[in-house]
């Protein structure tokens, strides 16, 4: 029973430092994204502001077909910046978030295969079917859980060179353009 209790206590410690670390990353993410922000719309506001004298300066219409095409390239760059900053920021913080799943999927199956062993040691005579088949169960759902975790982790990468090709897309389109 005190093995149990202590059991008990630490695997809560280690719930509440989890959880600590998840708040933890998550506020950063937050922070990070609040500050990419502020930046972003403090140099669209320059931006924005030197765009208006230029425009009030062109006298012609050709001059403004100039400089709408000298305008467009450095906005699309600077869009897709933005949005690769964006993409980073996400991804590294769940990179992070998913370590800490990991680790605690795996704490856990630990935890609940040693419960389990220990509970089958006194199951009585004659229950190794049953026994058998609690075992199977338990690798066939750690099986499908890998299965599905290669999946995520495959998916995710699909992902990110599907974002980086489009991102090298537009560049070159509007490189292109200009």
């Amino acid at each position: 029973m005190i093995k149990t209790n202590e059991q008990f206590a630490s695997a809560n410690k280690a719930a509440v430092e989890s959880l600590l670390t998840v708040a933890n990353t998550s506020l950063a993410t937050a922070e990070r994204l609040a500050a990419l922000n502020l930046n972003t719309a403090r140099a669209l506001i320059a931006d924005s502001a030197s765009n208006i004298a230029a425009l009030l300066a062109v006298k012609d219409p050709q001059g403004f077909l100039a400089l709408q095409t000298a305008l467009a390239k450095p906005a699309v760059e600077k869009a897709v910046a933005y949005s690769r900053s964006v993409y980073e920021i996400i991804t590294e913080s769940s990179n992070g978030l998913s370590q800490i799943v990991e680790g605690q999927t795996a704490e856990l199956k630990k935890n609940v295969s040693a419960a389990i062993e220990q509970t089958l040691k006194s199951a009585p005579a004659g229950s190794e079917t049953v026994v058998a088949a609690v075992k199977s169960a338990l690798a066939q759902a750690d099986s499908a859980f890998e299965t599905m975790n290669q999946s995520a982790k495959q998916a995710k990468a699909t992902i990110e060179a599907n974002v980086a090709a489009a991102n090298a897309a537009t560049v070159k389109l509007m490189s292109k353009a200009a």
